[in-house]
């Protein structure tokens, strides 16, 4: 197929657990934006009646055995074919068309991470109350702080663009199997130096009931393990890894300011 973006293949990969419902109307969704070169769906042990629903559809699907988000994303960007990956959720939270904002970063930088918490953005009867806003919000600001990175304003957002080359870095290193992947992967995309920025996308209310967020008790624990996750991230991690190359910059630019000492 011809590439989608700026001569650079695209896949959208949907990790699937509870969204036969959705999950059609999404790939389709996805297809509709004329962007998107595969759809790869992550079959996560779902409910019965998802994967005849996928099949109706043009996307690929992989069967991922070992229960758990990062799991499933783990499998999905093994399984990618595209140099650009695109990570969604296949329950109507976001919107398709959004993806054109994540590519438009693309060229800039390695990574592009959507937030959720920008309040013009969060729809009516969007599972984005004030504890979940606030809770990503300050999450992603303790990872901003401790990591002296540029603007974070969501911790747990899905909808995310990586490069191929992340990508293959992310599968790597990825060790949490679990619903904090999401954080795994920032911190691990900043722990490489690699470029990123964050972008507003919508947030819908979701089909279905979410098996995590959904219930508040579980959203404190896991609200909490993603911060221990970020403590003991920053304790093992420098602040930031320099870029290749970076140092040399640095020194050439340094060198040519008049007066300074060599």
């Amino acid at each position: 197929s011809t590439p989608m973006w700026d001569d650079r293949t695209v896949t959208v990969v949907l990790m699937t657990y509870a969204e036969r419902d959705s999950i059609r109307r999404v790939i389709e969704g996805f297809y509709a934006t004329g962007l998107v070169d595969e759809v790869l769906v992550v079959n996560n042990n779902a409910e019965p009646g998802t994967a005849e629903e996928v099949e109706k559809t043009e996307a690929r699907q992989v069967f991922e055995e070992r229960q758990g988000y990062g799991h499933a994303i783990r499998r999905g960007l093994a399984e990618a074919a595209g140099e650009l990956i695109v990570l969604a959720e296949p329950d109507g939270t976001f919107r398709p068309d959004d993806l054109v904002k994540l590519l438009a970063y693309s060229n800039e930088c390695e990574a592009v991470f959507g937030t959720r918490t920008t309040r013009e953005l969060i729809w009516r009867g969007a599972n984005m109350g004030w504890f979940l806003r606030w809770g990503n919000w300050a999450a992603a600001k303790l990872v901003e702080v401790l990591f002296n990175t540029s603007h974070l304003s969501d911790i747990g957002c899905t909808y995310r663009l990586l490069d191929r080359s992340l990508a293959d870095h992310l599968l790597a290193n990825m060790r949490v199997g679990g619903s904090h992947a999401g954080p795994e992967i920032l911190l691990l995309t900043i722990a490489s130096g690699a470029r990123f920025v964050e972008v507003p996308v919508n947030y819908l209310p979701r089909v279905g009931r979410s098996s995590v967020t959904g219930d508040s008790q579980k959203a404190l624990l896991l609200g909490l393990r993603m911060i221990a996750l970020i403590l003991s991230f920053r304790w093992r991690a420098p602040r930031r890894l320099p870029r290749p190359g970076a140092f040399e910059e640095e020194a050439s630019r340094e060198a040519s300011v008049p007066g300074r000492p060599r």
